[in-house]
């Protein structure tokens, strides 16, 4: 199925997320899947939480000038994601692939998009050609991987552009995949070394993932998918029942960091597990940053906003944008706006972006 947007059950009114299809990973022992430069490229959404997860760890691990992006349209329409038409580009400049964002620009706030449409292909604005093969659709390059593939086209896709095949498109396999350490010869000499999974955070971190995905970052997605009243109440409380969770979690682990280091030292150490940064963040980041912008409103999530609710949450939101540059550079939040507010036309057929809410982010 390559519809604009996911369905809910109409036997029982639930939304229920398709399983990824390519799975492979990328080691030295690996027949095919071998660590290289250059070799593997990122095919991404800036507006999807999942794909952000992809471009964050990029980011974090030093790899923006190792494995290249391309940024599909921030519209998805009836036939899913395209990119930009290549017809309408000066330049291939594939040197703009290797940054953060691959080559569009991330700024704290949206601007007002009176008079952008579906239609507008500005270059390095609303996406990017596809920079290898010229592809119209994402859907093309999941032909060329598999002529018989038959699911949904998403993102992120780790391509190998030497078998010319999708090697993963489910975003915590890929996630997991760079951070694993294969690709760290290669990667920028001037970015720290950060492990995001250490082995003696792993357990807790897959733990705190796990519960965070089904309630929060899938969570948001159930509740405005929903296909039917008490489904979508359950579903809503559900996800805020999980940030009061998450706000515990962090309200006592701040009040022992300010105990231990002092309220100068503490936000250096703040982060889900442990005193640092995780793929524990990661994950929540993505899900977090786009819930005032979009699920409050779009998705119905608007029992309260994070920056009103949630004091410690947004805490630990404002702290990890403005302070981890691969945050807050691969975060657009007019990609954000556009793509919810325009490609779901079930939910708001009129297409319509509210203006708010203002700042996108608060300040540090």
């Amino acid at each position: 199925m390559s519809s604009s947007a996911p369905l809910a059950d109409p036997r029982d009114g639930s939304f229920k997320r398709q399983a990824s299809s390519f799975r492979e990973v990328i080691s030295h022992s690996h027949p095919v899947f071998k660590p290289a430069a250059s070799r593997y490229w990122l095919y991404v959404s800036l507006a999807c939480p999942w794909a952000h997860r992809a471009l964050i760890t990029r980011a974090l691990k030093g790899l923006t000038s190792v494995i290249g992006v391309s940024v599909v349209h921030w519209h998805m329409d009836s036939k899913g994601w395209r990119f930009l038409p290549f017809e309408s580009q000066e330049t291939d400049n594939r040197n703009l692939c290797f940054g953060p964002s691959g080559g569009v620009k991330c700024l704290p706030h949206s601007k007002p998009t009176n008079g952008v449409t579906s239609e507008s292909y500005r270059a390095g604005i609303d996406g990017t050609i596809d920079h290898n093969y010229h592809l119209s659709r994402l859907s093309e390059l999941y032909y060329k991987a598999d002529s018989n593939y038959g699911g949904r086209f998403t993102v992120p896709v780790l391509w190998d552009l030497e078998t010319q095949t999708i090697v993963n498109n489910e975003s915590s396999e890929i996630i997991r995949i760079l951070n694993s350490g294969v690709f760290d010869e290669f990667a920028d000499t001037d970015t720290p070394s950060i492990n995001l999974v250490p082995q003696e955070l792993e357990k807790e971190i897959d733990e705190v993932n796990e519960w965070v995905y089904d309630n929060i970052n899938n969570g948001v997605y159930k509740t405005g998918f929903a296909g039917k009243q008490e489904v979508y109440e359950r579903e809503a409380a559900n996800v805020f029942a999980h940030l009061q969770k998450v706000e515990n979690i962090l309200e006592k682990k701040y009040a022992k960091l300010i105990e231990n280091y002092g309220e100068k030292a503490a936000p250096s150490k703040f982060f889900i597990v442990g005193e640092q940064l995780t793929e524990a963040d990661v994950r929540l980041y993505t899900t977090i940053v786009r819930f005032d912008p979009v699920y409050v409103q779009h998705f119905k999530c608007n029992i309260s906003t994070i920056r009103d609710g949630f004091k410690m949450l947004d805490l630990w939101l404002r702290n990890i944008y403005w302070n981890f540059e691969p945050f807050s550079s691969t975060t657009n939040f007019d990609h954000i706006k556009l793509h919810y507010t325009r490609s779901h036309a079930q939910i708001n057929p009129l297409g319509i972006t509210p203006l708010g809410p203002k700042p996108d982010i608060g300040p540090l």
